[in-house]
């Protein structure tokens, strides 16, 4: 069975909006690269598959935009070439290397961690909330930007239940971010 996890830049104050912490420096980039090439798969809900495919689809003339510095592309092209899935009851289809899903979420999300390979990568907010809240996430992976937002959406606000959870590894950044890498633990009943 695939890990499925769960990663995301969170303020210390849990926000999770995309523009709520600190622009992307290159230390990040690479580290979100090397996180995405450990992925068989993404998984997207419909905001974030919109999102990302706006600013890291590879464009039809095949050139990256002016805006990329080159320190960004092997982000650009490591995200562009995966392979994903994306959960929506709202679009008709998908384009990016991607796959609709449809159905019930969990048995959906259960089936492709079924599947064989080294694990699932998945990102935004209200996906991976119902999917907290269904008990399928394996791993949770903060980079936690020193930056106080002070508004926009917090991390898994709205979770039914609590998880408890044992740090696994952790990293701190030059820029004084800090990448902290989680598993539930399972408690026998």
């Amino acid at each position: 069975m695939r890990p499925l996890r769960y990663s995301i830049n969170v303020t210390l104050d849990g926000c999770c909006h995309h523009e709520a912490g600190l622009p992307p420096d290159e230390e990040s980039m690479r580290f979100w690269t090397a996180q995405l090439e450990r992925a068989d798969a993404l998984l997207f809900g419909r905001v974030t598959y919109e999102m990302m495919a706006s600013a890291w689809q590879r464009p039809a003339t095949g050139t990256w935009p002016d805006w990329m510095k080159d320190w960004q592309k092997p982000f650009a092209e490591t995200i562009d070439q995966a392979k994903k899935y994306v959960i929506s009851s709202t679009l008709t289809e998908v384009d990016w290397n991607a796959e609709l899903v449809r159905g019930d979420l969990a048995q959906a999300v259960q089936q492709l961690k079924q599947e064989p390979g080294e694990g699932l990568w998945v990102g935004g907010v209200t996906l991976p909330l119902a999917l907290a809240n269904f008990g399928l996430i394996d791993e949770y992976e903060f980079l936690v930007q020193p930056v106080l937002a002070g508004h926009g959406p917090t991390l898994l606000a709205g979770l039914r239940e609590h998880i408890q959870l044992e740090l696994v590894d952790r990293h701190e950044f030059r820029s004084g971010a800090v990448a902290a890498r989680y598993r539930p633990t399972r408690v026998a009943a």
